[in-house]
């Protein structure tokens, strides 16, 4: 039995087809990043959510990836709250479309 395997782009949510797999991406990593910054200072979800400004319900579940609802302009300020500084850069202009993307420092 032979299985073909297709290279993913690198953006799983453009492989599965979404119409908006740049901001999913974005998304998903601000998530893991959030994620992992709670998990480092051990808080729980309850005190976690007070801090981040959010219920307990809607910060468990951007942690398991269903953050449809919440917007990336919130996501960036729980990153401000958790003591991350955040830039956004804009590039210079091309003539192609432009990309989505974000950086840890």
């Amino acid at each position: 039995m032979t299985h073909e395997v297709e290279a993913s782009s690198g953006n799983v949510y453009a492989d599965l087809g979404s119409h908006d797999a740049q901001q999913m991406q974005l998304k998903a990593q601000l998530a893991l990043a959030i994620g992992e910054i709670l998990q480092r200072k051990n808080l729980t979800q309850q005190l976690a959510a007070q801090m981040l400004g959010m219920t307990q319900p809607k910060l468990s579940n951007l942690l398991r990836g269903q953050f449809r609802g919440i917007s990336e302009a919130k996501m960036l300020e729980c990153l401000v709250r958790l003591g991350r500084d955040v830039e956004i850069v804009v590039g210079k202009e091309s003539n192609a479309p432009g990309t989505l993307k974000v950086s840890f420092a």
